[in-house]
C-alpha cells in the first residue's frame, strides 16, 4: 500500500473587513465582452465544485473543498445562501456567495472571485460592485468580507477602494491544493 504524504499546512493572515453604508453608485458594466450575472438557484453540486476549484484553487480555498455532497447541498441550497455566477461571452468566469444567516445585522460575502482566465481584464471592480449591491439588497446593517495573504495581492486594496474597512485580523492554516 502506497501512502501519500500529507502536504504541509500553509499559514495565512486573514483580514476581516466591513462596510457600514451602501455605496452611492455602482461601477458601470465594462464595454466589450458580453456579460451576464445570474443568480443560481439549486445549483448542481458538480457545477459548484467546478466553479469553486476554478476560482479558489490558486488561493487554496478549503472550506468547501472536501465536504460531502449532503453537507454541500444543505449549505448552498439553503434559503440563507445566495449564489450568483458571472458569465463572460457565454462562459462561467466567476461567482459570489452570500451568507444571509446573520440578518438583519449582517450579510457576509463568503466567496467572491474570478477564474484566472478572466483576471486582468478590468472585470473585478464591476463584479465586486454588483456583489456589494446584491448584499445591500437584503437591507443589513453591515456587509462583511474577508481576504487573506493567499488571495490575490490586489484583493485587499480593491476591497478598501470599494468602501470596506478592516475590523480585525486572524491567522489560519490551510492545506494547499495539490
Amino acid at each position: 500500500m502506497v501512502r501519500r504524504a500529507k502536504s504541509a499546512l500553509v499559514k495565512a493572515r486573514v483580514t476581516h473587513l466591513e462596510m457600514g453604508a451602501m455605496p452611492p453608485h455602482r461601477v458601470p458594466m465594462p464595454v466589450g465582452p458580453r456579460l451576464a450575472l445570474m443568480q443560481a438557484r439549486k445549483m448542481p453540486l458538480a457545477f459548484y465544485r467546478y466553479l469553486y476549484e476554478q476560482v479558489g484553487r490558486p488561493h487554496h480555498w478549503s472550506l468547501r473543498r472536501l465536504i460531502g455532497d449532503g453537507e454541500l447541498a444543505a449549505t448552498i441550497h439553503a434559503p440563507t445562501t445566495e449564489i450568483a455566477v458571472l458569465y463572460i461571452d457565454g462562459s462561467p468566469a466567476g461567482f459570489h456567495e452570500l451568507d444571509l444567516t446573520q440578518l438583519p445585522r449582517k450579510v457576509e460575502i463568503v466567496y467572491f472571485g474570478l477564474a484566472p482566465d478572466f483576471q486582468g481584464r478590468g472585470l473585478a471592480r464591476f463584479f465586486l460592485s454588483e456583489t456589494i449591491f446584491a448584499a445591500w439588497a437584503h437591507d443589513p446593517e453591515i456587509v462583511a468580507i474577508h481576504t487573506n495573504t493567499l488571495d490575490s495581492p490586489l484583493a485587499l486594496r480593491l476591497y478598501q477602494k470599494m468602501g470596506f474597512s478592516p475590523v480585525g485580523w486572524s491567522e489560519e492554516e490551510v492545506e494547499p491544493w495539490a
